[in-house]
């Protein structure tokens, strides 16, 4: 099925003329269709919106016109994504019925390049999750296996991409929701530099922390989206001018003379033996491929899970603050609400989830006065010093390769009730965040119950090229990125 061969196939499908975009569409609406009901991993699919992106693909062709870097190609965007005309939740009450009437600028340059959007992803209420159990929807399932996560936040991106319902997804990354979602099904996960891609028209969490990448079924994929999704924003004063390099032509150059960095202290403990012989043996691959594995010291890297919780928590009660039951969303009965305070507290306490609160409250008090300088302060420092071990390190290294997860996919409920157990699985990915480096997650191999394992390349400031050329050398050397679970 064309939609198995991934997104470079199914463009040059549509631009030779040898499928309309308008039936690539249709096996992507019929897959989605039938595989949400047991994954969970939409939670909207607009058909008539996508029909009518893929009957405009297909007029543009049948005029001479070009086709786009993704004419034709089927793409799922995460919930939290604002598009225009099409309800967006971020998996909470408090947006249940809100429409905006925007795009997101990541969604209109999908649009601009041709791609057909068939819906929205689950994923954990406001990105705040790791295993997309804290959507007000229901929790997304791993295609590989239904009783365990997908991951989060961005699970339902993932687990789409992973059941080929479509070549290529949105999600948004804070602390490691795109990369160990991506793990957990087995696809490849780009987290950019911060700055890359433009974060309009994304419902804020962490806005130092945001950001939004792709997932993709294989590197090549990855790096088409990546493409088509970076460059400067004048809606985002936060996006780089970087300039932003062909990415597709390198790919293939290999990897002969990059130097891997390894912080082996770092991943020594609390590895799961499967992730272990798996991230092992990719070691083993790339210095066969050519790269140099170097021992490298990352000191701090044991405090960023405190760090990234003091940060992102301070930096959600702020975002968060917008959601009153006055501007837009849900509101409580007035009838109900004697005073516009109790409306406040109405509103919020019926609109937001647990973890959300929890989240909020946390924040609110490491902002607090009494309690700024001994927590807040305190991480942004600790913060600083991560970032200059990671520069110590890519003073020797290219790359750093570390498990994207300690553990393979875990079962849905089994870190329910012991949050701190659910944050530690993002023990690997949140440095990424708190330094504003890129890293790309890659399968690399399975578990003994046939779950998908991954492995995290981290690459310095705007070197994503690296990052790509690295993973497209794994591809080529390991088929982990061509199985498909079993619902696909």
């Amino acid at each position: 099925m064309l939609l198995d061969a991934g997104a470079v196939a199914i463009r040059n499908a549509v631009a030779a003329g040898e499928v309309t975009a308008t039936a690539v569409c249709e096996m992507a609406l019929e897959r989605a269709a039938r595989l949400n009901p047991g994954l969970n991993a939409f939670n909207h699919i607009d058909a008539d919106h996508a029909l009518r992106q893929a009957a405009a693909v297909d007029d543009r062709r049948r005029r001479g016109e070009p086709a786009g870097p993704l004419a034709g190609v089927p793409v799922a965007v995460k919930d939290n994504l604002c598009v225009r005309g099409m309800r967006t939740t971020a998996s909470s009450r408090i947006l249940e019925r809100f429409v905006p009437p925007y795009d997101a600028t990541a969604v209109a340059r999908l649009d601009a390049a041709g791609a057909v959007l068939i819906g929205k992803t689950n994923c954990d209420e406001f990105a705040m999750g790791s295993s997309n159990e804290n959507s007000a929807f229901g929790a997304a399932r791993n295609p590989w296996n239904p009783a365990h996560t997908p991951g989060g936040s961005s699970g339902g991106s993932a687990a789409v991409v992973a059941a080929r319902c479509v070549p290529v997804s949105l999600g948004s990354d804070t602390g490691g929701s795109i990369r160990q979602p991506a793990a957990f099904c087995g696809v490849v996960g780009l987290k950019p530099t911060y700055g890359r891609v433009s974060r309009y028209g994304l419902l804020a969490f962490a806005s130092s922390l945001d950001q939004v990448g792709p997932f993709a079924s294989n590197v090549t994929d990855a790096a088409l989206a990546l493409s088509v999704l970076a460059g400067p924003d004048p809606m985002d004063a936060t996006c780089a001018h970087e300039p932003v390099p062909d990415l597709l032509p390198t790919l293939g150059d290999g990897i002969v003379g990059l130097r891997v960095g390894v912080p082996r202290a770092f991943v020594s403990e609390g590895v799961d033996p499967d992730v272990r012989a798996a991230f092992d043996a990719t070691l083993d691959i790339l210095r066969d491929a050519g790269a140099t594995l170097v021992d490298v010291e990352l000191p701090h890297a044991r405090y960023a899970i405190p760090v990234y919780y003091l940060v992102a928590t301070a930096e959600a009660s702020s975002n968060l603050a917008r959601y009153d039951g006055v501007r837009f969303g849900h509101r409580a009965d007035p009838s109900a609400a004697g005073t516009l305070r109790e409306m406040y507290f109405r509103t919020r306490d019926e609109g937001f989830g647990a973890e959300v609160k929890r989240r909020i409250m946390l924040g609110t008090y490491v902002l607090s006065a009494g309690y700024y300088d001994a927590f807040y302060l305190k991480a942004q420092q600790v913060r600083t010093l991560l970032r200059r071990d990671y520069e110590e390190a890519f003073a020797r290294v290219d790359v750093v390769a570390m498990p994207t997860t300690p553990t393979p996919p875990f079962l849905l409920g089994e870190k329910a009730d012991d949050p701190l157990q659910m944050y530690l699985a993002d023990i690997f990915t949140v440095s990424a965040n708190l330094v504003g480096l890129p890293a790309i997650s890659l399968p690399c191999g399975f578990s003994r119950e046939q779950l998908p394992i991954g492995v995290q390349l981290t690459g310095r400031r705007f070197d994503e090229a690296t990052l790509l050329r690295a993973g497209r050398t794994l591809e080529t050397r390991t088929s982990w990125h061509a199985a498909t679970p079993p619902v696909a």
